[in-house]
């Protein structure tokens, strides 16, 4: 009575089966995590151990070294949680059929479903069409003011302070016409170059020119200012050579006054010219990649036929740097006259403001992690929604016939022990009494009933403090 109060533990609760197709009741697929099982009593090798006590299995059989599960390593917290993610990632956010067919409520979340789609595919198929609209160059004519002013300074007295000599000064400054955007252009970025070009009898052949070409270090400024001395009128000639982008040609005037295009991109030129060429079937019938060149064709590129191919280097010796803009302008520096400031409209090409919203737009990630924690959320509701699922079919099964769930149930779990600890024997042998009738299954008690004593004892001294001898 002794031992056996020792020995007397907790009851073991048997987990549920792993085992899908062999559990009675459930789906293919469903689980129904519990508390695991102890596969051996504490200080004895477990279940399935190579052991000479074991009737029925050769030696070979029970070789210690034969291969056992391993056991699960404890993995680095974000590696579970990169794991864990990407699990949600992967999961269906359908609801069951079956789960639809037991709350008729979920419809309304299959609907939210399917338009959340169908959202989300004219947002990607409109990102893309934004993607291909944003790599062609979008642009819109604006009205550019030019001013032309000029101030006069005339010479002083040797008794009187300031400069001996008079001077006159020349402004150039500019401002678009109606600009909605807030941050003010420069007015130097319309130009890649300005040249004024002076009176070449006042001021000589070496002093009578004004350049400014843009570098890539240039600083960008609100105007210009040239200041000479003088004190009669100057007639002067500004030439401004706009900065196009992309960069802008004149065309040869034979194939302008052919094609219809005076100044243009290259890639609109290649465009206009591959209409003519298609408008006017000079592409050979057989060979596709040679052009049968007209007499308009001899007479611009030197040739009877010649390939697509050619095009470009042939194009490019009729292609020219666009027309600067010339201003002609009198330095006045008669105090009496009032017109000492002239203006100017020249239309320029600005980036259309709706480019940098398209671009705003493709780099926004501003409600991504707003989106993926909802995502996230609705992927642990569903997965909460199949197992609550999976545990009613579990008790439900089980009210429908108890007696046959509860066989089923512990003949899974007989199969899945054995996979779990690597048990190999014959199921048959083992169902029948005789099989715990044999000499071998006193000694197994008797060592089963030795180490529960052991466990015991060494539960007493540390209770105790003491070591029992």
């Amino acid at each position: 009575p002794d031992v056996l109060s020792l020995v007397k533990g907790p009851v073991l609760t048997p987990t549920l089966s792993l085992s899908p197709p062999q559990r009675p009741g459930m789906p293919p697929g469903s689980r129904m995590p519990m508390a695991g099982l102890q596969v051996g009593p504490p200080g004895a090798p477990p279940y399935g151990a190579a052991s000479p006590l074991r009737p029925g299995l050769p030696q070979a059989m029970m070789d210690p070294f034969r291969k056992r599960l391993l056991a699960p390593q404890s993995q680095p917290p974000m590696a579970a949680q990169r794991r864990g993610v990407k699990r949600r990632k992967m999961a269906d956010k359908v609801l069951p059929q079956r789960i639809r067919e037991l709350v008729p409520e979920s419809q309304a979340y299959m609907d939210l479903l399917a338009f959340e789609r169908k959202l989300d595919q004219t947002i990607a198929r409109k990102r893309m069409e934004i993607q291909e609209a944003i790599k062609k160059p979008l642009t819109q004519k604006r009205k550019l003011r030019i001013y032309i002013s000029n101030t006069f300074t005339p010479a002083k007295e040797e008794g009187e302070g300031g400069e001996r000599v008079a001077s006159w000064e020349l402004r150039v400054e500019g401002k678009l016409l109606e600009d909605p955007s807030k941050q003010k252009r420069k007015f130097s970025s319309f130009f890649k170059s300005l040249v004024i070009e002076l009176d070449k009898e006042l001021y000589g052949p070496d002093n009578h020119l004004v350049e400014w070409h843009r570098l890539p270090t240039t600083q960008e400024t609100d105007g210009f200012q040239v200041k000479r001395p003088g004190d009669v009128n100057v007639k002067c000639t500004l030439l401004l050579m706009l900065d196009h982008q992309p960069p802008q040609y004149k065309l040869d005037p034979r194939l302008a006054r052919l094609l219809g295009v005076h100044t243009q991109t290259r890639a609109s030129i290649m465009q206009a010219l591959w209409l003519y060429i298609k408008h006017n079937k000079l592409q050979d019938s057989h060979e596709k990649e040679y052009i049968n060149c007209n007499r308009y064709f001899r007479q611009i590129f030197n040739c009877v036929r010649m390939r697509f191919s050619e095009i470009p280097m042939k194009l490019a010796g009729l292609l020219q740097h666009p027309d600067p803009i010339i201003i002609n302008h009198t330095i006045s520096v008669d105090p009496n006259d009032q017109k000492k400031t002239a203006c100017y409209d020249i239309d320029v090409e600005v980036d259309d403001p709706l480019k940098a919203q398209m671009s705003n737009f493709l780099a926004s990630t501003t409600n991504q992690q707003e989106i993926a924690s909802l995502d996230a959320k609705i992927h642990e509701t569903i997965e909460s929604i199949n197992q609550l699922k999976t545990q009613r079919d579990f008790m439900l099964s089980f009210s429908n016939n108890p007696q046959d769930f509860i066989q089923e149930w512990i003949k899974s779990q007989r199969r899945d022990l054995k996979i779990i600890t690597d048990v190999i024997g014959n199921p048959e042998e083992e169902r029948r009494a005789e099989f715990y009738q044999q000499p071998w299954a006193q000694e197994a008690v008797g060592r089963h009933i030795f180490a529960k004593v052991q466990q015991r004892r060494q539960e007493l001294e540390q209770v105790l403090g003491i070591r029992l001898t």
